[in-house]
């Protein structure tokens, strides 16, 4: 464990520390570029029934006797569950592997998020996935109609980029933590995930409109309702 925690920080010091707006522009350009060739994007039937949109741009990875990762994302959800697309919350994503292998690469992380449920799970400050919420490799092309039983059922289904070639990843094990500090210098203000994406009474700063208008261009309004706590 004290290993892994190592990884994660040694990775983290090595990534450059952008701005919010940085990271937001970045995920707006990676959702562009994958659904602009339709047939090797993720199918428009789970994008419009997706609660939730993630992006990770250009997640590091490294290995050096063990292995790790360590990425900064952005999180959106449509307002209520199915209205339109709100504001953004910032996370990391983690996870390790043991192997002897030594090398890096950058890769684009995208998750789209089911239902409800698995919204609420992501907005803990630390979910574990595949374990606290099922996660699993999504199909790609211009529909689901080849999905298997255990994708059309997992809360999250996810996929990556890696020099250009997109295709579902497989993100057991991995953990999503709430980035608090990163959400306060893009908000003015400590406040909590859930606030921002289940309230949906955080009103989504500019800077997040471009991502919001590519969502909306891709997806049509679907989604579930947030039950009301």
């Amino acid at each position: 464990m004290k290993k892994l925690t190592l990884v994660f920080l040694l990775l983290a010091l090595c990534t450059p520390a952008f701005a919010q707006e940085s990271q937001i522009e970045k995920a707006t350009n990676v959702l562009n570029e994958i659904m602009q060739t339709p047939d090797k994007g993720i199918p428009q039937d789970l994008l419009d029934r997706a609660v939730c949109v993630g992006v990770v741009p250009s997640e590091l990875k490294g290995a050096f006797i063990f292995g790790g990762t360590y990425g900064r994302g952005v999180l959106v959800c449509r307002v209520g569950g199915n209205g339109a697309w709100g504001a953004p919350s910032m996370f990391t994503l983690g996870a390790g592997s043991f192997g002897f292998q030594i090398g890096a690469k950058a890769t684009d992380v995208v998750f789209i998020v089911m239902n409800p449920e698995g919204a609420r799970k992501l907005v803990q400050d630390s979910v574990k996935l595949g374990g606290e919420a099922s996660v699993a490799a999504g199909p790609v092309g211009r529909s689901a109609e080849g999905a298997t039983d255990a994708q059309l059922h997992a809360e999250i289904l996810s996929y990556s980029r890696t020099r250009g070639m997109f295709a579902g990843l497989s993100l057991d094990g991995a953990v999503v933590k709430q980035d608090r500090d990163d959400n306060q210098r893009l908000y003015g203000r400590r406040i909590s995930a859930r606030d921002i994406l289940i309230g949906g009474q955080v009103p989504a700063p500019p800077e997040a409109r471009p991502l919001d208008d590519t969502l909306a261009k891709y997806s049509r309004k679907g989604g579930q309702p947030f039950a009301r706590v």
